[in-house]
């Protein structure tokens, strides 16, 4: 082969690797691993320049004490990257190949040097350009060539000797034109050529069926693929939201623990101080006891009987002292202030909890806008989609299926068939409302009982301040204050529908172990005008995430 003197033929065939069949400069032990004795497979370099398979070299070093070069020794301080060398590869590969077809060579029957180039059914012999001559000229000229084979027998009939030329339907096997008036005589036979079509037309099918299942595999596996992503991502996230939490909470209870120590130290003090009054009143009382004592003790000895008589009215009347029977110092630590602390405690940890449920969630927020063509005819939408109110007077629209024709609600625009979601509603200003989500079949043209069954899963405002979960029955709910914007999350796997005090920062209700099998909507009803108290319009809220 002339090489050209361009330089981008020269690279092209560098890239390519196409070099003479019949030409092979390179030898078999250029491309061997001298630890395998086989051609490289992922060919790895150390620096000392040597080349070694990577599976190879790695066990190699793993089994060792020191790391060196298996061929000329030299030690390494530090254990090498090992990086594959691409283009030795390229090099291997194509030398594996190559070794391959040549292996592979069909070579001519008579001289038995030559590649073969046609193989004779009639002749039942393989043939090279020059000894395949007479087969161009004379009577051979009518025998049956095909590509040079080496399994020749396999095209010869064995019963008859003769060219498998023909293909038995009846029987599904390849006959000779003698088996056509013998063993598949009436049978169903057409030339191997047809049959042949027949066959790569139905392999053509189950080829493009077999690229669609590889491309439906290939599909499924990047998807679980980006699952695996998504989870892994939600996971960091969830650890990363309850370090905060747990972190939150140890700062809580480190600070009720420090409040509470306060408290017991000034309680101790305090209770020191009043043992010290106590200690000294005591004190100052012995101190007079003991002088009326002396004073007695020398009077009841003195011969001055009319001193005596003077004083002894006044000596004779007890001193004035503290009756000390019920005082004392209370041993104990107060229960009631242990409980207050406690109680303390408790409350910060509540708040705390709930305070950082309720960022967690924050963070599945999304834009909902409600649906025009689901609207009751009562109900007026903002033109943004994002407030609702109800009319004394009906709207002239069109009674699409979608539409709700009994109950005056809405729909959001988007449905939701998989993970979670969150968003937020302002109910200021009204008495009576219904709140949540349900599934895209509901019925929408008759009178509606909002229970998880018919699927709806909600809570809602009566008579201004008596709030219900529709659980079917429904549990009353008692709150601290009156709402005025309400969370609702969703989170579709796990079957969960919570509602929030977004104010309070606090937990409302939740339905749970629900299973989902069709999209869930956001649901809104903002219920009648109830003669002008309930004109407020329910107002869906851009979400401000909870500090």
């Amino acid at each position: 082969m002339a090489e050209s003197s361009s330089p981008q033929s020269r690279q092209g065939r560098r890239h390519s690797m196409e070099y003479p069949m019949n030409c092979n400069p390179l030898s078999e032990d250029q491309f061997q691993c001298s630890i395998c004795l086989d051609v490289f497979t992922d060919p790895v370099s150390t620096p000392c320049g040597h080349n070694f398979c990577k599976s190879c070299l790695t066990q190699y070093w793993n089994s060792t004490q020191h790391c060196h070069c298996p061929l000329c020794k030299e030690k390494f301080t530090k254990r090498p990257e090992m990086k594959i060398n691409t283009t030795l590869r390229e090099v291997a590969d194509h030398f594996k190949k190559k070794t391959v077809l040549d292996k592979s060579e069909v070579l001519c029957d008579v001289c038995t040097r030559e590649k073969a180039f046609k193989s004779c059914l009639n002749c039942g012999a393989t043939f090279c350009k020059t000894h395949l001559e007479p087969h161009t000229v004379g009577t051979l000229r009518n025998h049956k060539l095909i590509d040079p084979v080496e399994n020749l027998k396999n095209y010869i009939c064995q019963k008859h000797e003769k060219p498998l030329e023909l293909f038995c339907r009846d029987d599904q096997t390849c006959v000779c034109l003698f088996c056509t008036v013998t063993d598949h005589k009436n049978h169903n036979t057409v030339p191997i050529e047809e049959e042949s079509g027949v066959k790569k037309t139905q392999m053509g099918k189950t080829h493009t069926e077999v690229q669609q299942m590889i491309k439906d595999r290939l599909k499924k596996i990047k998807e679980i693929k980006h699952s695996v992503d998504i989870r892994k991502r939600n996971t960091e996230k969830e650890i990363s939201d309850s370090v905060e939490v747990f972190s939150a909470l140890m700062r809580s209870i480190e600070r009720s623990q420090a409040e509470l120590l306060e408290v017991m130290e000034e309680k101790q003090k305090a209770a020191e101080r009043q043992a010290e009054e106590f200690i000294k009143d005591l004190e100052q009382e012995i101190t007079e006891l003991k002088r009326r004592d002396t004073e007695l003790e020398q009077l009841s000895h003195t011969e001055d009987h009319l001193h005596l008589l003077q004083i002894y009215p006044s000596l004779c009347r007890p001193p004035h002292t503290t009756n000390w029977t019920d005082i004392s110092v209370d041993p104990h630590l107060s229960v009631e202030t242990v409980r207050n602390t406690l109680s303390q405690l408790q409350k910060s940890l509540n708040e705390v909890l709930n305070v950082t449920e309720l960022k967690r969630i924050q963070q599945y927020a999304v834009d909902v806008t409600l649906d025009p063509d689901t609207a009751h005819p009562n109900l007026i939408l903002s033109k943004d989609g994002k407030q609702v109110r109800c009319e004394y007077k009906k709207q002239n629209l069109p009674d699409n299926p979608e539409r709700f024709s009994v109950c005056a609600c809405v729909l959001g625009k988007e449905g939701f068939s998989s993970g979670r979601f969150y968003y937020e509603v302002q109910v200021s200003g009204k008495n009576k409302w219904d709140l949540g989500v349900a599934h895209e079949f509901i019925k929408r043209k008759i009178h509606i009982k909002l229970n998880p069954q018919n699927g709806f899963w909600t809570v809602w405002l009566r008579n201004g301040n008596e709030y219900e979960a529709c659980a079917g029955p429904g549990v009353p709910l008692s709150l601290r204050e009156k709402l005025q914007k309400v969370g609702v999350f969703v989170d579709y796997e796990e079957g969960l529908v919570s509602f929030y005090d977004v104010e309070d920062r606090s937990h409302i209700y939740s339905f749970t172990g629900q299973s989902f099998t069709e999209k869930v909507y956001p649901y809104f009803c903002p219920c009648n005008i109830d003669s002008g108290k309930n004109i407020a319009p329910l107002i869906i809220s851009p979400v401000c995430k909870t500090e």
